[in-house]
Order: C-alpha cells, then sequence, then structure tokens
C-alpha cells in the first residue's frame, strides 16, 4: 500500500473515531453541562456525596467567565504542545545529524593521494 493512501486512512479513521465519541457523548450528557470538564464533574459529585468537604484552598486566580477560562487553557495547551515538539524536534535532529554528517564526509572527501 502507498504511503499516502496510509496517511489518508489514518486520518479517515481519527475523524471517525472523534464521530463517534461525539455521538454517543451527546446521547449521555445534558446539553446545558456538556462541556462542562472534569473539574466542575469532580466537584459536583463531591459535593453530592460529602455536604460537609471544605476545600483544602481556594483559587487565586478566577476568571470572569467561562470563555476566559476556556482561552487560557487553550493558551497553556498550545504551549505545552509548542514546549513539547520542539523537544521531539530536537530529540530527532539530534539522532539524525550524525548520519548525515557522515554521508556529507563521503561524498566530499578527495581520493587520497598516492605516491
Amino acid at each position: 500500500m502507498k504511503k499516502s493512501t496510509v496517511n489518508i486512512l489514518l486520518v479517515l479513521a481519527l475523524v471517525a473515531i472523534f464521530a463517534v465519541s461525539f455521538a454517543i457523548g451527546s446521547n449521555h450528557t445534558d446539553g446545558e453541562e456538556r462541556f462542562s470538564g472534569t473539574d466542575g464533574a469532580a466537584t459536583s459529585q463531591i459535593e453530592a456525596s460529602h455536604p460537609d468537604y471544605q476545600p483544602w484552598f481556594e483559587p487565586f486566580f478566577s476568571p470572569e467567565s467561562g470563555e476566559v477560562e476556556s482561552g487560557l487553557f487553550a493558551l497553556q495547551a498550545a504551549l505545552g504542545g509548542t514546549v513539547l515538539g520542539f523537544a521531539i524536534g530536537a530529540l530527532y535532529g539530534r539522532r539524525r545529524k550524525p548520519e548525515a554528517d557522515t554521508a556529507g564526509l563521503a561524498a566530499t572527501d578527495p581520493e587520497p593521494a598516492t605516491g
């Protein structure tokens, strides 16, 4: 199978997985709480099971709206992805560099003089 065909099939499989997960998730959640996140679900579950629970600490910054909170989370995810991508790229480049150096030297070295 060609490499491009495999890549297309992998992308289609990824889209199918997301579509199925959204279809299943939308049937099992309330429309208003669909994108509330695990922190909110955990808090409501703790409050329901232990009404006298007192949190250990309060957050030092509380965004004024859910949109700001989502934006900050997206910014954090983007920065983390950038750092991770840079680290993987640097490690990959470090591993590939000796192969490129030895191949380049072999091609540019002149024949030794005999005499």
